[in-house]
């Protein structure tokens, strides 16, 4: 969420970017791995917390993207009404491969996830930004 936004800020367009958890807990703080990475790149994580993804969130957003195959797959089948919006983010660079949450490992595969996670942003932001101006409302 952090690095999306930041990309964002370059690009002026208005958009609403959240962050909530397939499995999240309520209320819990960023990692403490993940507010020192996100702090070498310029980017403050204190005061986000963690929130479950619900219908209603959802609802809000043009594009959802997850990190893992399985978290797609789970959202698409609890919220099929949603399911054409959702997407990995490999997808974004066509590919169709699962980024590695660090949580619970050292530091180092932090900063590799957010490195991987910055290039995929990079690299993809032209298809996040032509799926997230489709509304399938209309």
């Amino acid at each position: 969420m952090g690095l999306l936004r930041k990309k964002v800020e370059e690009h002026p367009s208005g958009w609403v970017i959240e962050s909530a958890g397939t499995w999240a807990m309520d209320g819990d703080p960023a990692a403490v791995n993940s507010r020192l990475v996100m702090e070498q790149r310029g980017i403050d994580l204190s005061s986000h917390r963690s929130r479950p993804v619900t219908g209603a969130l959802l609802a809000g957003f043009r594009l959802v993207l997850t990190m893992e195959r399985g978290h797609k797959e789970a959202l698409q089948f609890e919220f099929p009404q949603f399911a054409g919006r959702i997407y990995t983010l490999s997808e974004m660079v066509g590919g169709n491969f699962d980024i590695h949450d660090p949580i619970g490992s050292p530091l180092v595969d932090f900063q590799e996830t957010s490195e991987e996670l910055a290039q995929l942003i990079e690299e993809g932001f032209d298809q996040i930004h032509e799926l997230s101006m489709i509304d399938e409302r209309e």
